[in-house]
């Protein structure tokens, strides 16, 4: 499979690529609504990646989140969109591991519905955000993370289970 990320083109050949039937995509809003928190991989100037939690919200598969237009990670998206972050959970027991891995675009959001939306959204979602005052479209960068290829891990399947799907 190919898919054109800006100038560069980028090669899948991974064992168990396929469509997402509707129980994916099921299981996968499942998972994205069970969390709140998700660690985010960006590209920086010197090719190591930095990953950094960060708190989002959902629209289906789409991803929002916040952070500093000030911040590292702005940086690094300003130069480089691709992606790549994991939505999980501790557990217990290594074979109740359930998550998401994810390829993906980050795009900062200029048109303000759709900032306002994601604000509301963050609001839903984090209802002890309430008692704060939303901060100042200057004061934030608001980015649209489109997936490219999602790992659904679900251990109970087997150790290491894993169903890829691209979008």
């Amino acid at each position: 499979m190919e898919w054109a990320i800006g100038e560069a083109v980028v090669l899948a050949a991974v064992i168990g690529d396929k469509a997402m039937d509707d129980t994916l995509k099921s299981k996968i809003l499942e998972l994205l609504d069970q969390h709140r928190l998700m660690t985010i991989a960006t590209n920086r100037p010197d090719g190591w990646p930095q990953a950094t939690t960060v708190g989002y919200v959902n629209d289906s598969l789409t991803i929002y989140f916040l952070c500093s237009p000030q911040s590292q990670k702005a940086a690094n998206l300003a130069r480089d969109s691709r992606v790549s972050l994991t939505i999980d959970h501790d557990v217990a027991d290594p074979m109740a591991i359930t998550g998401l891995s994810m390829a993906a675009l980050a795009q900062a959001v200029t048109d303000q519905s759709e900032v306002a939306k994601a604000l509301n959204l963050l609001v839903t979602r984090y209802p002890e955000y309430a008692a704060f005052s939303l901060p100042k479209p200057e004061e934030i960068a608001v980015y649209r993370v489109l997936p490219k290829v999602i790992s659904v891990l679900d251990y109970s399947k087997g150790f290491g289970h894993s169903d890829l799907v691209t979008v």
